[in-house]
């Protein structure tokens, strides 16, 4: 089956929400989870995709997580889920919206090519309150982390220039063992993946902090 960009999508950060309130959905928050498609030639470098930014430096973009990539995929479910006709590509606050991939079927490690780019997966996204909040849905991150349509994070190993409409080419596969749905199941439920987790915390295809955490026995 051909994969394909569907849409790229960046976004700046911007504030919302009360400075005064008791409700995790209305609190002050500064976010760039609000992505917006974007058309024509895009430049994608080593830190991501011009024009896009993060607020939370933390926990968002950097080297290992210069762009998040999602599946098309989900939004049809989304939107039944929730009873909702404007989910659309940007709505989980993705980089790169893709038909044709999954967190099934991507791996830790995988390298795409995507127009002069050559990009690799790095680790399942985390989902967070911004989500909640956006979407003012209370427990979407717990939702999320079951229902396995977090998307995945990717690092930039050649810089070039893309645009919507392009194949996606897999180009390697070093560890087929670990697909991204496995890695987010070891990760956020090691009680039950305390073998699994050594064996994770060795892959060199995974983001650092994920392996320094996971060697501590998972305490971020």
């Amino acid at each position: 089956m051909q994969i394909l960009l569907e849409s790229i999508q960046v976004g700046q950060p911007r504030t919302v929400g009360r400075p005064e309130t008791d409700d995790p959905l209305e609190r002050l928050m500064t976010s760039a989870i609000w992505k917006e498609p974007i058309t024509g030639p895009v430049w994608l470098d080593t830190l991501g995709l011009q024009g896009d930014d993060q607020a939370d430096r933390k926990h968002h973009g950097g080297l290992w997580r210069a762009v998040l990539m999602y599946s098309s995929d989900h939004y049809p479910r989304w939107r039944e889920d929730w009873g909702r006709e404007d989910l659309g590509p940007g709505a989980f606050g993705e980089n790169l919206t893709v038909r044709g991939l999954s967190e099934d079927t991507v791996c830790l490690g995988d390298r795409f090519e995507i127009g002069e780019t050559l990009i690799e997966v790095t680790s399942p996204r985390a989902p967070c309150h911004t989500l909640a909040q956006r979407h003012g849905v209370r427990d979407l991150a717990v939702v999320i982390r079951k229902n396995h349509r977090h998307g995945w994070y990717l690092r930039v190993l050649r810089p070039g220039w893309i645009e919507a409409g392009q194949e996606v080419l897999l180009a390697d596969r070093p560890f087929p063992q670990w697909q991204i749905t496995r890695v987010a199941d070891v990760k956020w439920d090691l009680a039950n993946h305390a073998d699994e987790a050594t064996l994770l915390a060795a892959c060199p295809a995974l983001i650092p902090e994920w392996r320094e955490a996971l060697g501590r026995g998972g305490r971020d």
